[in-house]
Formats: C-alpha cells, structure tokens, sequence
C-alpha cells in the first residue's frame, strides 16, 4: 500500500447504508473475499489476459456501470499504481478490514438505478451490451431475468 493510502482508509471511503449483518466477515473483521472471488474479478478488469490491471481497464470496465467516476476513485481503486498485479488485489483484500460495506447490495444500485428493490430489464440490456455482448434479444433478456428471479415474481430483486 502507498504511504498516502493504509489499510485503514479503506474503510471510510467503503461503506454503505445497507444492512450487513448477512455479509460474512474475513478473521480480520472486515468483510470476506475468497481467492476465487479475487481470481474472478482480476479477470474481468485484465481483458487482454496480461497478468495485470490498470486504471485504462478499470475505466473500460467500471465505466459500463459508473459512468461519472471521477479519476481519484480510479487512482484510489488502484491503490495509488500504475498497474495492479492478482497478488497486489489479493494483498489488498484478503485480510482487509472493511466494515459496514454489502458489496451485493453496492452492486446491485447498478441495476436498479431508481431504488425499486427490482433491476430495470432496460439497464440490464444495457449493461450487457456495454459490455460487448452485443444486441440482447427479448427472448435472451427474458432468459437473464427467469435465471436471475429467486421468488418467481416475474422480476429480478436483490432478496
């Protein structure tokens, strides 16, 4: 970690106002990040399989979900480097001590940009699309939401 930025500003910077109680915790108290999880999500942002991320790939990726992140909460993301390797994310992570965050809950704002409790269908299409997927069908869309609809209701919601 830089000098600008410790272990314990993460924290501050991280938090949320949904309820935590169900995000399970790491030994350190902060909230649990697995190798697979870390493994999972450097694969994402590392789109040309170069073995690191950068604050380009970030911005290709976030920018799909977060369209006016301003460059320091990139610079902050990337821990003050030009270039993050799995073993810089998983020293970050692993044993961190985040509190108060539900990163499911933080992710799935993005789909429900107007606080129904429900992902919008159109922001879902979107999204994959942003993404590179292409042109998402009705029928490819209905397939995402009966996957994703735990109660049955028709609509995809976080609970």
């Amino acid at each position: 970690m830089s000098k600008k930025q410790s272990k314990s500003s993460i924290p501050r910077r991280l938090s949320s106002s949904v309820p935590t109680s169900s995000v399970p915790l790491n030994p350190s108290g902060g909230v649990l990040v697995t190798s697979e999880e870390i493994s999972a999500a450097f694969d994402f942002f590392d789109v040309d399989a170069k073995g690191s991320v950068t604050m380009a790939d970030l911005k290709r990726r976030l920018g799909t979900f977060y369209k006016n992140m301003p460059n320091k909460e990139y610079r902050f993301l990337m821990n003050n480097k030009s270039a993050l390797t799995k073993q810089d994310l998983e020293e970050l992570l692993v044993d961190n001590t985040i509190q108060g965050f539900d990163p499911v809950a933080e992710a799935f704002k993005v789909y429900d940009p107007h606080g129904t409790g429900y992902a919008d269908v159109e922001v879902l299409r979107s999204v994959f699309q942003s993404l590179g997927f292409g042109d998402i069908s009705d029928d490819d869309l209905g397939i995402l939401v009966e996957t994703g609809d735990v109660d049955g209701d028709g609509r995809v919601s976080r609970e």
